[in-house]
């Protein structure tokens, strides 16, 4: 099985000091150095370049070595024997929590807290939830009539909450102020990447530098050199509180980019903050908005020229100055961020400010009060709007779903039928169907864009259906470009190739909109489209995109909605199984893959220890009889090093002839001796032989020869592989598993299937890498 005995660590343990070197990376001291840089290098070697202000120099580590230090100090809290204290009681303490988790006012709490102590003189009759309901049922024979609203701003200090994890020992020593640059050596040189916000130019350039010592931007200092900057994440937008979004909401979250990803993008200590709740006003909007929304930002206005020394968890003094690095949100309140008309404005670009005719080309303001900020570079690309939501779900899918409409309902039948034929995969939605359906989770329209051109490549003919077929080129062209917005690593390589893929995808759209002209009813000249010019400057300045996606922004309406509904939660289970040899051989009469099972087990076996150095037990040949156990597995969890960032990832197989009431036989990939190859997963078993056991798959490979591949193979950048007949089954050991794939079966052409490259970010750069190496071998 693959495995990562590496897993790098970007964020990691900070050593505060008031005058001292601040370095906070726990893998490097500032003292006599353990590993230290060497003159040759080694490929995979990581270089890290702390910014000049951290006094830290630079060093080059092992690949295997970097990361592997003791990191941030694991601080257990003490028992205590009464935790509810300082409440005097637990059933104060229990109803305090319950009057906070209900959010209740001064005068409702007083309410409360006096039928309580009535209840002591006085029956209280009333048994649940249904017994009130009814009551009031019993009861309502007239309309209560309704009072006027009052609009008002509800907000709580952005500072108060940094500081409290700057002093919390759980969650302090994970923070990260030293900018850095870090670079990965392929073998002929250093190459850059880029991931959490501080390994960015934004972070970089904030920290002090002379203008004479890096030639950024002749601009005055922003911080001095012996302070550190706080950086924050802000984010608003509506969310429906109700079922049917009659009752809504207007949050604002903050999150301390200074925190790894991990920390800071989870839903425990260190995560979002909910610190504002704006009123929601159509009229005057913009004014309304930023007049609340510098109450929110009023802490940290003065702080921007003075910082703030703190204490910090460690009993060290530190000046801090806040910055405003990112601001996420929708395209809506980004455009009222930055004060411009919008979509029916001149000029609708939120970074540029282009002419709202050359978008195809690639009041007081609240955040005027935040020196340092410039609100127009601190908006960030919205991928799950302005990719998912906008270039795919409202232009690229309406139009395909009306050529699908434009083809007959067979089309329809047809693409829904192989949408629900598509194996459940871990983290990737299944769907029953998908042409006729509106979905409100804009993450639904990430997933069908990923395999739509896998359902409909057939429907469509280069020849008879022009505009359909480029349409189809266009949405492959447009996932390929999202794969590399996705990544989470991003090295100087990648970010060129999202650029070329991104041109490309351009190039694509422009031909269908002058082929389709006649015909359109839709413009495609909008600002989200022109939006991705800006986008890999936005990892280049802040990180990745999961730096400012608005993904787990969205999920924190979750739990406010909570506390205006209920909802609940299901999990399944899967079982394991005990057979001899010759159940399995009974158990699959007819079935040519298991032919001759047990036999051509004994043949692997006995290859496997001869070829794998394994000694035979008592120097004899493996042998095993049909009454012989095998345990037999319908799980499997496979970890492998992600090509994206080099942690250890997990695949969740399936090999179960019942699966969420289906029968499910997962892809993989495996390592042979020749290369790898594409397998699906028939049987996962251990044999027992000796006193060791030995994890198996029996699998039916894809590696067959596919002859010519017609054009639209090209077109969509297909990747097609062929089973072999089912008696040719073969054997393999779990470890020779690379990780988990997607086939779907290609209908033109028996037996052959397609590789779905586009399942996620690691198997779209590894599909990219087996292209390369089978063209160079």
């Amino acid at each position: 099985m693959s495995s990562a005995a590496f897993i790098p660590v970007c964020a990691v343990a900070l050593k505060l000091s008031d005058l001292r070197c601040h370095c906070n990376d726990p893998s490097i001291n500032c003292g006599p150095q353990t590993s230290s840089p060497q003159p040759q290098f080694e490929e995979d070697n990581i270089q890290v370049q702390y910014h000049p202000n951290s006094q830290c120099p630079m060093w080059v580590y092992h690949f295997e070595e970097y990361g592997h230090s003791p990191g941030a100090p694991i601080i257990v809290p003490p028992v205590e024997p009464e935790p509810w204290c300082p409440f005097r009681t637990q059933i104060d303490f229990e109803v305090a929590g319950l009057a906070l988790e209900a959010a209740l006012t001064h005068q409702q709490l007083d309410r409360l807290l006096n039928l309580i102590h009535r209840s002591k003189h006085e029956d209280f009759t009333l048994r649940n939830r249904k017994d009130i309901r009814d009551t009031w049922d019993a009861a309502s024979f007239k309309l209560t009539p309704g009072d006027d609203k009052i609009f008002q701003v509800f907000y709580c200090s952005i500072w108060d909450w940094a500081v409290d994890l700057l002093q919390d020992p759980q969650v302090s020593p994970h923070f990260v102020f030293d900018a850095k640059q870090l670079s990965k050596f392929n073998g002929d040189r250093f190459v850059r990447f880029i991931h959490d916000p501080w390994t960015a130019n934004s972070f970089w350039e904030y920290c002090h530098i002379p203008y004479i010592q890096l030639q950024i931007r002749s601009r005055s200092s922003k911080i001095p050199q012996d302070s550190k900057p706080l950086a924050f994440i802000l984010y608003a937008d509506k969310a429906k509180l109700s079922s049917f979004g009659r009752a809504k909401g207007y949050p604002v979250v903050t999150w301390c980019a200074n925190l790894p990803t991990v920390i800071r993008n989870g839903e425990g200590l260190g995560g979002g903050r909910v610190v504002g709740w704006l009123p929601i006003h159509f009229n005057f909007k913009n004014a309304v908005w930023h007049q609340s929304f510098m109450k929110i930002l009023a802490c940290l206005a003065p702080l921007l020229k003075v910082g703030s020394a703190v204490k910090c968890w460690d009993d060290l003094v530190c000046v801090f100055y806040p910055m405003i690095l990112i601001l996420s949100a929708d395209y809506e309140e980004q455009s009222v961020m930055a004060l411009i008309c919008g979509l029916m404005g001149k000029f609708p670009c939120l970074i540029c400010l282009v002419p709202r005719n050359e978008l195809s080309k690639t009041s007081n303001n609240s955040f005027d009060m935040m020196e340092h900020t410039d609100v127009h570079q601190a908006l960030s690309h919205n991928k799950l709007h302005f990719n998912d939501e906008g270039l795919f779900s409202d232009h690229q899918w309406a139009k395909l779903q009306k050529w699908i409409e434009h083809s007959g309902r067979q089309a329809a039948v047809l693409i829904d039928n192989l949408f629900n034929s598509f194996l459940c995969w871990r983290n990737l939605n299944h769907f029953d169907q998908v042409v006729s359906v509106s979905f409100s989770d804009v993450t639904k329209y990430e997933d069908i864009s990923k395999l739509i051109v896998f359902a409909s490549h057939n429907i469509f003919n280069h020849e008879q259906d022009l505009e359909a077929y480029l349409l189809l080129r266009c949405i492959r062209s447009y996932v390929e470009f999202n794969m590399y917005v996705s990544l989470d690593v991003h090295t100087e390589d990648t970010i060129n190739d999202g650029q070329k893929a991104l041109a490309t995808l351009m190039e694509l759209i422009n031909k269908y909109i002058e082929d389709t002209l006649e015909i359109c009813d839709k413009s495609w000249n909008f600002p989200k489209k022109h939006l991705s010019a800006h986008l890999f400057d936005n990892i280049e300045a802040k990180g990745v995109s999961q730096n400012y996606t608005t993904k787990p922004n969205e999920k924190m309406h979750g739990p406010l909605k909570n506390a205006y509904q209920d909802c609940t939660n299901f999990k399944n289970v899967t079982e394991q199984v005990t057979k001899s040899l010759a159940d399995i051989e009974a158990s699959n009469t007819g079935n040519p893959a298991f032919v001759q099972f047990h036999i051509k087990l004994n043949v692997f076996l006995n290859h496997a220890f001869n070829t794998n150095g394994i000694p035979f037990p008592d120097g004899r040949r493996v042998q095993l009889a049909a009454d012989d156990m095998i345990t037999e597995y319908q799980f499997l969890k496979v970890n492998y090093e992600s090509l994206v960032d080099w942690r250890t990832s997990t695949n969740y197989l399936r090999c179960s002839p019942m699966f969420h009431g289906l029968p499910q036989y997962d892809f993989v990939i495996l390592q042979t001796e020749v290369g790898v190859i594409f397998t699906q997963l028939l049987l996962v078993f251990t044999c027992t032989v000796g006193n060791d056991q030995y994890p198996i798959v029996l699998t039916l490979p894809y590696d067959q020869p596919v002859g010519a591949c017609p054009r639209k193979d090209k077109d969509f950048n297909f990747w097609q592989v062929k089973a072999k007949p089912r008696v040719s089954t073969e054997f393999f050991l779990v470890q020779s598993i690379v990780r988990g794939c997607v086939l779907v079966e290609d209908s033109s052409r028996p037996n052959e299937a397609l590789v779905i490259d586009t399942l996620n970010t690691d198997m779209f750069l590894r599909m990219k890498e087996i292209r390369t190496n089978t063209i160079a071998g």
